[in-house]
């Protein structure tokens, strides 16, 4: 008890230091994590490294519905005058977006080697791990035919689902990130095409929680989501299932979206944040994090559990390269913010 009022009572006098006099000292024992993963799943984590290392983990969550560009755009803002040594990211395109803007710290981490290349920054800048899959939630009172549902990211413009359907608004997150993959795959015109049919045809949601829990409570038949928000509604006994999208052979396969670590450039603590990169690869954060409500799905080649939401056969993956989304990034949000405009 006493512990953990020293340690909240620590944390409040952070958050006022960050915001009264914009400074941090540079306690060779401290790590400041700026984390977009929600904070029931990423706190134990730091706790546990916190212990075993004997680092004390200053972290700083946001709760908001667009809270990785929060954090982003915290880090970008702090540029002259760095606050944090790591981003754990819950998703990868606004990592790839400080990348480009030269903000993060090259590291070599020994246990990169045991991820597949996909998920590895080429130039050893950003580490993938414990992704979600974009998948489609389907009611089954509204769609009982296992034969009838939607099997593709294709049937959110098909008209026999029109309004019958639902997407998080494509401007942050998740979402935002398989929109710049599609962008990416398909070009500039089929993919606006694409999103011009979506506005059309599905409904709007303010994120994936939202789209989940509307289609479980049977407002719409299906949408388009992620598997950890996917999986609380089956779990709470909602009459839903996940579809694994676009697996026939001519199709784009499933995405998989990492979270991903990055060292802030000119951070702090820098040696700190890389002995956290260590841990988080090389520990059993991915087997927890597969275990937990979340239902993450592991990348590292030595983890040999098996999230509870992987498919029975083999699941195809979308082949991507996110920093060529990423260097489409800007013009695809320009157009989806005329497309899907906050507040309609």
């Amino acid at each position: 008890m006493c512990g953990s009022f020293s340690r909240s009572i620590i944390n409040v006098m952070f958050v006022l230091t960050i915001g009264v006099c914009g400074c941090l000292g540079t306690n060779e024992k401290e790590v400041v994590v700026y984390a977009a993963l929600d904070k029931e799943f990423s706190e134990p984590i730091l706790n546990d490294f916190e212990k075993q290392e004997g680092v004390f983990v200053l972290p700083k969550y946001d709760q908001e519905s667009n809270k990785t560009v929060g954090l982003a755009n915290e880090i970008i803002n702090q540029s002259n005058r760095q606050r944090a040594d790591l981003f754990w990211n819950n998703e990868i395109l606004h990592s790839l977006r400080l990348k480009k803007l030269g903000l993060l710290e090259v590291y070599q981490s020994p246990f990169a080697k045991d991820y597949p290349p996909a998920f590895v920054s080429p130039d050893s800048d950003w580490h993938g791990f414990a992704a979600r899959a974009r998948v489609l939630i389907v009611n089954t009172n509204l769609v009982p035919d296992e034969s009838a549902r939607p099997n593709s990211v294709l049937d959110l413009v098909d008209p026999k689902w029109r309004g019958k359907c639902a997407i998080a608004r494509p401007l942050f997150g998740t979402t935002a990130t398989h929109a710049a993959v599609l962008f990416s795959i398909w070009g500039e015109d089929k993919a606006q095409q694409f999103f011009q049919d979506v506005a059309e045809n599905a409904q709007v949601e303010s994120g994936n929680k939202q789209v989940a829990k509307k289609v479980a409570a049977g407002q719409y038949a299906f949408g388009l989501t992620d598997t950890d928000d996917a999986i609380i509604e089956i779990e709470r006994g909602a009459p839903v299932v996940i579809v694994f999208p676009d697996q026939g052979e001519d199709q784009l396969g499933t995405l998989l979206i990492p979270n991903t670590l990055c060292i802030i450039k000119n951070g702090p603590n820098t040696e700190r944040a890389k002995q956290l990169v260590d841990y988080l690869l090389g520990g059993d954060v991915e087997k927890r994090l597969a275990e937990s409500p979340s239902a993450q799905i592991p990348l590292s080649i030595h983890c040999q559990t098996k999230s509870r939401i992987s498919p029975e056969t083999k699941l195809q993956i979308m082949t991507v390269d996110f920093e060529q989304a990423a260097e489409v990034w800007d013009k695809t949000a320009s157009f989806l913010n005329q497309t899907f405009p906050i507040g309609k």
